[in-house]
């Protein structure tokens, strides 16, 4: 794997709103996320009030909820948000996230998945950093990080996990 961890950070969010789609843990979660351009999930979503003082960008979280993980597609937005029609929601209290910028190819994978995200994890110690155990993560695919490749063809995907 030659996913790098360019920076890491403490990003402390307001109670918000998660608004999307909610699925189990065992879809593909590519297409997934194909499906929901295609479909245009993000087009309503885009014009409600969106959370100020954060990163923008489409959100793929993902919980454990009875014991099952919950894959979420869709954006983070102001508490008591007005849910459209067909959507599923999820209000989150305040919280604090450990933010990790992945930097690599998100062509080969090595962005995603448990071995990148226990590479974050690994680094928990040296930030101070303790977790809250299945609790929320994050990941955050912000305009120009993950939408515009380096010259090498590298992006950053924005990696949160929940922190106490």
């Amino acid at each position: 794997m030659s996913m790098i961890i360019k920076n890491v950070y403490r990003e402390s969010f307001p109670a918000m709103r998660l608004i999307g789609k909610r699925y189990s843990g065992e879809e593909n979660f590519k297409e997934l996320w194909e499906k929901s351009f295609r479909e245009g999930l993000f087009e309503p979503l885009e014009a409600l009030p969106q959370l100020e003082g954060h990163d923008g960008g489409y959100i793929g979280a993902m919980r454990i909820a009875d014991g099952m993980l919950e894959y979420w597609i869709g954006l983070f937005l102001p508490a008591g948000t007005a849910v459209p029609e067909g959507y599923d929601f999820a209000d989150i209290d305040a919280m604090d996230f450990a933010v990790f910028w992945r930097y690599g190819s998100d062509q080969s994978g090595e962005l995603y998945g448990l071995e990148a995200h226990n590479q974050c994890l690994a680094q928990f110690p040296e930030h101070g950093f303790s977790r809250r155990e299945d609790d929320w993560c994050f990941e955050r695919y912000n305009c120009p990080r993950f939408t515009e490749p380096d010259a090498e063809g590298k992006v950053i995907l924005d990696y949160g996990i929940s922190i106490f």
